[in-house]
């Protein structure tokens, strides 16, 4: 018998993917698409808002999905030992942070993950750290279990956000007991170096602040820049991180509600578990468990393109607001797919950006101020999509900023 695996492999690596392709995602109980009518009263705008992308899923998901799906039997499952080798390889060969199965847990998404970690590491009326402007979502993990919310705002430098180091180790030293960080930053995109986030672990060290990193960006790092793991920093940092990551944004699959929470101090994985547990959802999702082991076995070579494929969208945006749009600022995100867009040039208020972007661009994309303290006067712009939608929605964001020039 012939062994065709070779050849399946050659044609894997050798696959070209045609991200130019446009499919038509209305209709199909999508968030981005069926509820704009609900969150912008207005079903044509371009969606370029919520965070996932307008490509195809990988096909070797896909067709893994479909393997699972001819059993005829869909009842309880587990993840194999194949789905933890995979993910393990993933983290070392991605990111050089070598992880042992015992130190993995399941969650059905980031966000849920973010709750249960309020809930099993601190105690209401706790104080937790967050740095805004800042994935939306953190604020009501903190808020909505009874504890305090205190912000350490980034500051922008130089078209660049940098942390405070000074204000987060005054809210160290008066209590706080846990600090979540968005590591690649969503909104913004920075890829925070390995000197920042040492600098910034240091401190939390020092007052035994636990530090939740929510990495789910990590594998979206964009050419030139490098992400760096927080708890690889040192076997300290490592103790006292709880790791958050997933395949959804890397691979398109959020609606297959599988996350991954890493800590490798016992302690803490115990207490993790025992809030994982009141809650019975440890399970998750079959098809969830094929695709992200699909996904982080075989989905090298269709991320590298998928990079470079973002990097050209990226470059076309800056070059298009460069020679367009003088009242828009980019700032260039160095890792994810988001572009954190500053119109505070323009003098428009909040409310009037809002509206303008939806009557008059026809684009739907998440308002600055969503995300808290910094916010204010920015727009931020989902570039997954393909170039000839990403380009039409500059074009129309260009004409409507014409428009409202020539009219005072």
């Amino acid at each position: 018998m012939i062994n065709l695996a070779p050849a399946k492999i050659t044609l894997a690596l050798t696959m070209q993917y045609n991200f130019d392709e446009i499919a038509d995602r209305s209709n199909t109980a999508c968030v981005k698409y069926d509820l704009r009518r609900f969150f912008f009263g207005n079903e044509e705008v371009i969606p370029m808002w919520v965070a996932d992308m307008d490509f195809r899923t990988p096909d070797f998901i896909l067709k893994a999905i479909r393997e699972r799906a001819q059993h005829e039997i869909l009842g309880y499952s587990i993840r194999p030992d194949s789905y933890f080798t995979s993910l393990i390889n993933w983290l070392k060969r991605r990111h050089n942070w070598e992880i042992q199965r015992e130190w993995t847990a399941f969650s059905p998404g980031i966000v849920p993950a973010l709750n249960m970690a309020v809930l099993a590491f601190s105690k209401r009326r706790d104080k937790i750290i967050i740095q805004p402007p800042v994935y939306f979502p953190f604020f009501d993990a903190v808020k909505n279990h009874g504890r305090k919310l205190v912000y350490n705002q980034l500051i922008m430098d130089k078209g660049r956000y940098r942390m405070d180091y000074k204000d987060l180790e005054r809210l160290c030293s008066n209590g706080a007991r846990m600090l979540i960080l968005s590591n690649p930053h969503n909104p913004a995109g920075n890829t925070w170096t390995r000197v920042e986030l040492q600098r910034m672990a240091d401190i939390c060290l020092k007052y035994n602040v636990l530090m939740i990193s929510d990495e789910i960006h990590s594998d979206l790092v964009n050419r030139g820049y490098k992400h760096t793991v927080l708890a690889s920093l040192s076997p300290e940092v490592e103790a006292n991180t709880v790791t958050m990551i997933a395949p959804s944004k890397t691979f398109n699959l959020a609606g297959m509600a599988t996350s991954t929470v890493i800590i490798s101090n016992p302690v803490l994985m115990k207490r993790f578990h025992r809030v994982l547990d009141s809650l019975h959802i440890e399970m998750g999702n079959l098809f969830g468990n094929v695709a992200a082991e699909a996904a982080y076995t075989h989905g090298d070579a269709w991320l590298e393109q998928l990079l470079d494929y973002i990097d050209g969208n990226i470059h076309a945006l800056i070059e298009f607001a460069g020679n367009h749009l003088p009242q828009v600022k980019v700032i260039r995100p160095e890792a994810t797919y988001m572009a954190w867009l500053d119109f505070n040039l323009t003098g428009m208020t909040d409310a009037e950006l809002k509206k303008f972007m939806i009557e008059e661009a026809g684009l739907g994309l998440n308002e600055g101020v969503q995300f808290g303290p910094g916010g204010e006067g920015y727009m931020r712009m989902n570039l997954a999509c393909p170039r000839p939608v990403l380009m039409k929605a500059l074009e129309q964001l260009n004409h409507a900023m014409g428009k409202r020039m020539a009219e005072g």
